[in-house]
């Protein structure tokens, strides 16, 4: 990044999104969009936003809230119609809660253009300012802070830029007649402009639903089928598990550089628009964000789960802890903890009992509100740990702000001692990607020994996954991966662009000034 533009980074607060697009030949989409969107709920719960095309007039709707809030009458539903349409859903972060802030996005130029988007752009700055210089085709007014309108600006500057010179070809091009191939053209510009992490999804009048993929593939993005009697529909996800209640069948992963077309009479077009691409997922989809049901570039979240508990319990039968039972953090850590109890022939027990009208603490938008959701969240029972040597296992550990209340819990419903053993390494360096762990500051392992931080997690014993053993586990399960993004644990950046100021610029985000040191706690009704 130019150093003049140092000066005026400003972070664009990364989300943890899920997003879908559905085409389908006849008959209102709408509620497929419904509960595709009600299947990626878990990927964000702040606001849910949905658009549909019909006779060529959008009609959009979007709030703050659930998927069952956001959409919860018959009316707000029945303005939905048309059989093309996509939906988003976001999660929630300090500073971002305005409905205005909510996707899908729009601009009325050229043609038309809806766009959701998964990620996180890291060159907002550079980008804000070629929009509003004489280099755009326009100078574009941006209505919000959000990276993703950044995004959607850049793809249609570019689709204006690709449309003048097409006219300045004369009857040699037409771009009445070449408005995909305009898109395509533009998707090529945009992907040599944008830095960071996006998976999308638009939809553009005259033209149809686009799907599109970073060169790196860092977050996921589906692509799913299903005949009808008028030929074939398609579907494209943040994750797969959106496909199975509507009807559609998993094709293949978007690949990474990919932009896709499905015309508006169902006819689907590829194009790559790089040549350099690489598949490098982020390895926290596994880990915590995605649904153990998921299938995201041909591996199985629930076995790379598996996979992890197998590693760890052998480091953890190596510890020498005189351990009674495990007990999974719920509900991401089960498939380790089930794995873990099965390979050292421990009983495996449920002895944290989940609140599920409780929000997830790791998404809550400051450090006091996870904290104090901690008790609502989970209670622990007696019968489980009364004079018991417990191994409870979690997913990760990355605040440390539930795992030390949880510790608290289980030490006061009877444990005798408490052992943990995390799934993954310990979480140290920011995450630039779409992932809401921006600062080191907020990382319970910045700086701290494993010794260290067992004290301040108040545990009698910890173990991390070793990074070597959690990319064994990945690559196992799909050996034509080369590289994962997984730069929270390592401080390698897969895009090889992040520079000492930008990650300097997330310690200084306003919106991080009034959180609280991890691993600190705050007064808590016992």
């Amino acid at each position: 990044m130019p150093c003049c533009l140092c000066h005026r980074m400003v972070r664009q607060t990364p989300r943890m999104c899920g997003i879908i697009g559905i085409y389908k030949h006849k008959g209102p989409v709408n509620i497929e969009i419904y509960e595709g969107l009600l299947m990626l709920q878990h990927r964000g719960q702040d606001s849910a936003g949905m658009v549909t095309l019909k006779n060529g007039k959008f009609i959009e709707y979007k709030a703050n809230g659930l998927v069952k809030d956001v959409f919860n009458n018959t009316k707000t539903m029945d303005k939905l119609q048309g059989n093309v349409g996509l939906g988003h859903v976001r999660y929630p972060t300090a500073g971002t809660a305005s409905v205005q802030e909510a996707q899908p996005f729009f601009v009325n130029s050229p043609l038309g253009m809806y766009l959701v988007h998964n990620g996180n752009i890291t060159n907002t700055a550079e980008l804000k300012v070629l929009l509003n210089s004489s280099s755009s085709f326009f100078n574009r007014y941006l209505r919000t802070d959000s990276d993703s309108e950044v995004l959607l600006n850049v793809l249609a500057d570019e689709i204006h830029r690709a449309h003048q010179r097409c006219s300045q070809e004369g009857v040699a091009c037409d771009p009445t007649n070449h408005k995909m191939e305009l898109v395509f053209e533009a998707g090529v510009a945009t992907m040599k402009l944008l830095k960071g992490a996006y998976s999308c999804i638009s939809m553009i009048a005259g033209v149809g639903l686009i799907a599109f993929r970073d060169p790196f593939g860092i977050r996921p993005l589906v692509l799913g089928r299903r005949t009808s009697d008028d030929g074939d529909e398609w579907c494209v996800a943040s994750e797969d598990c959106a496909f199975g209640p509507i009807g559609f069948q998993r094709v293949r992963d978007v690949l990474p550089g990919e932009m896709i077309v499905i015309t508006e009479d169902g006819q689907l077009v590829s194009r790559m628009c790089v040549t350099n691409s690489q598949t490098c997922p982020c390895i926290f989809e596994y880990i915590y964000l995605s649904r153990p049901d998921s299938v995201l570039n041909d591996m199985s979240v629930y076995n790379f789960q598996l996979g992890l508990g197998s590693r760890l319990s052998e480091r953890i039968r190596k510890s020498g802890w005189d351990i009674d039972c495990v007990v999974p953090v719920p509900d991401g850590s089960r498939p380790a903890a089930i794995q873990i109890s099965a390979e050292l022939g421990l009983p495996y027990r449920e002895g944290l009992v989940k609140n599920r009208y409780v929000g997830r603490t790791f998404i809550m938008p400051d450090q006091r509100t996870r904290e104090l959701s901690v008790r609502r969240k989970l209670n622990a029972m007696p019968a489980v740990f009364s004079g018991k040597s417990v191994l409870l296992v979690d997913d990760s550990i990355v605040r440390g702000t539930t795992m030390s209340q949880i510790v608290d819990m289980v030490r006061k419903a009877g444990a005798k001692k408490v052992y943990l053993a995390s799934a993954s390494p310990p979480v140290r360096y920011p995450n630039v990607y779409g992932v809401d762990m921006p600062t080191k500051k907020e990382f319970v392992a910045t700086d701290l020994s494993e010794e260290e931080i067992r004290k301040v997690l108040g545990a009698d014993g910890l173990l991390y996954q070793s990074i070597d053993d959690l990319l064994a586990v990945a690559q196992s399960l799909n050996p034509d991966i080369q590289q994962f993004e997984a730069s929270c644990f390592t401080g390698h950046y897969v895009t090889e662009d992040i520079s000492p100021a930008y990650l300097q610029s997330l310690e200084t985000s306003v919106r991080l000034k009034d959180r609280t040191r991890a691993g600190e706690k705050v007064a808590l009704v016992a």
